[in-house]
This record gives C-alpha cells, structure tokens and sequence, in this order.
C-alpha cells in the first residue's frame, strides 16, 4: 500500500508529545559537539539513582549538571534545569534536545509523570539503550573479523600482483606459451594495475563518493532500505532488526500508560527503513479508523506469521505491550544466536578464499619456474 507522507502528517500530529518535539525539532549546528546513546545511558542511569534517593529532580539536574564530563551534555541538562525552574514538565523539557532524547524516551517520561513512577521508567529506559547496545555490538563483532579478512585478502593480492609478480614478468615473457592459463591472466591483470593502477584507484574513490551520495538522497536511501527487504537471507536478519526495535519501544510505550497513537507517532523513526516506516504510517490511519493494531499487522507482507499472531492474541487479551515486549527479547535472543553462527561460518569461508587466492598466485608463480629449472 503506497501512502503519501502528507496523508499521514496530520495522524502524527494527535500525539500531544510528538507535538512538542515537533516545535521544538531542529538540527545541530555546525560545529556542534555530537551526543549519543552513551551519552544518554549515563545520565537517564545517575538520574534514576538520584531520585530514588529522595533528591528533587531539579536538585538532581543541577547536581548531574556539575558532575557531566562533556561541555555539550552540561549544556543540555543546564537547558533542562532552567525550563523546569520556568515552569515546564520533565517530559517539555528534554523534547527540547530530540538530539539526545528521542520521541519515546519523552512518551514513557511524560506517562510516568502523570503515573507517579518516572524513577521506574527511567530504570526501564537504560534497560532498553543497554539491550539495544547489546545487540548492535554483536552485529559488528560478527560482521569485523570477515570483513577484516576481506580487505586484507585483497590487499595481499594488489601486493603480490603489483610488487612480486612484475619481477617475474621478464623471465616468464621467453615462455609465455608453456605458461599455465592462470599466470597468462595474471600477467595481463598484472600489467594493467602497473599501467591503470593509479587511474583504477581514482574511479573507485569517485564511484564509491557518488554511491554514497545516492544512497543519502532520497531516492537513493528509498531504494536502498526496498534493496534491504528483498535480498534472500538479508532480508531475514533486517526484519529481525527492525521488529525488535519496534516491538521493543512499543512494548514498553504501551506497558506504562503511553496511549497507542502516541506510542505509533514516537516508533515512526525508531526504525531506520522507510518501507517500515511506512508500514507504521499505516497502522496509524488504521487504529483511527477503529480497526485495532492487530489488522495493519496482519496486512503487512514484513511481519512474519508467528508475530502476527502473537500481536492478535495480545490485543484480544488486553496484554499488548508485554507481549511485544516478549517478541523483542525473543528476536534479540534469535539474532544473537544467527549472527554468532554467521560469524563462525564466514571465518573459515573467507580463509578458505584468501588461501585459494593466495595459493592460485602463488603456484602460478612457482609452476613456470618449476618448468624452467626442469628442461
């Protein structure tokens, strides 16, 4: 189903909370030192232990304040300090820093003001960024070491091919046709690296600049995360991705109170693929339509069937949010479990290549000379 984002503009807007970031919404400056999750992780942890001591939470940001190691963290919890002094709630004032606190954090602190348990969420809050943590360091721990060995393969073979294997040029050359088919290719892509190698060099760096600037337009990015959820086996690990993000932040919205417009208006960004995004949009227009969320699940081709179902039975039950919160620990256990079998499995896929590439140049070499030394 194709929507038009200025279709689904209004839906976002009856979310109270995605109201005020959306006023306050802008992009950092230049220059601008960069926080993050860390960031983030460290203060929703202090403050939480603050207020379960008893400290007024203005006491506790001023204290948090002085105690940040980071000029730009200072000044963004200064920021916060004042706008309460100024007669705002919690959840108004970190709407006013989206940078570091996304749409849901500000959801589940604006809920638990109004429910009397802001130090229970804050816990759940740091809960969610350390699984989250969790999971995308596995993700690149399985994905460094194959990658690593990649690159170092094909800078072995540029080496043996530019440096080594010219100096046996002019002694194969009075053989060349006894020479086996495996050095005669590797002679010519030999002398073409020597003669083109800076030019080779200079294309490559252009055509990887003009992808990258494809993939960051909109087109480009559009086509990309459609390439993500349609690849064969890619395509599994990025729904796995995707659904636990989502189910995890919306499992733990609707536990605490978040209403579930709310709840869908913060998850539009959550997941950083357009076609998912989408796919909220659509449970938004839907739940105003009275349908329920269970029915844009079911009508979604990118959620599997067993989520599906779940998803029903959580909504008849009454039991939503601790359901999706189940089916987020299950992804994240099932991911976990994939990319450390993917990473024991590339390791030797990947020596197994380097060694035929390194063996085929290698005996390429020693096999004509063998010959030589023989008649």
């Amino acid at each position: 189903m194709a929507l038009d984002w200025d279709e689904l503009e209004p839906v976002a807007k009856t979310a109270p909370a995605a109201g005020i970031a959306r006023r306050v919404r802008k992009a950092p400056a230049f220059g601008q030192a960069r926080v993050g999750s860390a960031d983030r992780m460290l203060f929703t942890e202090r403050l939480a232990l603050l207020l379960e001591t008893g400290v007024p939470l203005h006491a506790a940001l001023r204290s948090l304040q002085e105690q940040a190691a980071r000029p730009a963290v200072a000044a963004i919890i200064g920021d916060m300090a004042e706008a309460i002094v100024g007669g705002q709630r919690f959840s108004e004032a970190l709407a006013r820093h989206p940078q570091l606190f996304p749409l849901t954090y500000v959801n589940l602190v604006g809920a638990s003001e109004a429910g009397g348990f802001l130090p229970e969420v804050l816990a759940q809050l740091v809960e969610m960024d350390e699984k989250q943590e969790r999971l995308r360091t596995t993700i690149v721990s399985a994905l460094s070491y194959p990658a690593f060995l990649l690159v170092f393969s094909v800078v072995v073979v540029i080496f043996i091919l530019m440096y080594v294997f010219p100096k046996f040029a002019p002694m194969f050359s009075g053989i060349y046709h006894k020479l086996p088919a495996t050095t005669k290719v590797l002679m010519v892509v030999s002398e073409v690296l020597l003669a083109h190698g800076g030019k080779l060099l200079a294309g490559a760096i252009v055509l990887l600049v003009l992808g990258v600037a494809a993939a960051m337009q909109p087109a480009g990015q559009a086509a990309l995360d459609r390439l993500k959820l349609r690849i064969p086996f890619v395509k599994d690990i990025f729904i796995k991705i995707y659904l636990e993000r989502l189910m995890r932040v919306m499992g733990a919205s609707l536990e605490r109170g978040v209403t579930i417009m709310a709840t869908l208006a913060a998850c539009r960004n959550v997941v950083p693929n357009l076609e998912f995004q989408r796919f909220i949009g659509v449970l938004e227009i839907q739940v105003t339509e009275g349908r329920g969320i269970a029915a844009g699940f079911a009508d979604s081709p990118l959620v599997p069937v067993n989520v599906k179902q779940m998803v029903a039975t959580g909504e008849q039950t009454g039991s939503l949010g601790r359901v999706m919160g189940r089916v987020a620990d299950f992804y994240e256990r099932d991911l976990t479990r994939q990319l450390n079998r993917l990473a024991k499995l590339a390791e030797p896929v990947m020596l197994l290549v380097m060694g035929v590439l390194v063996g085929t140049i290698v005996s390429s070499i020693i096999l004509p000379i063998f010959k030589m030394s023989t008649r």
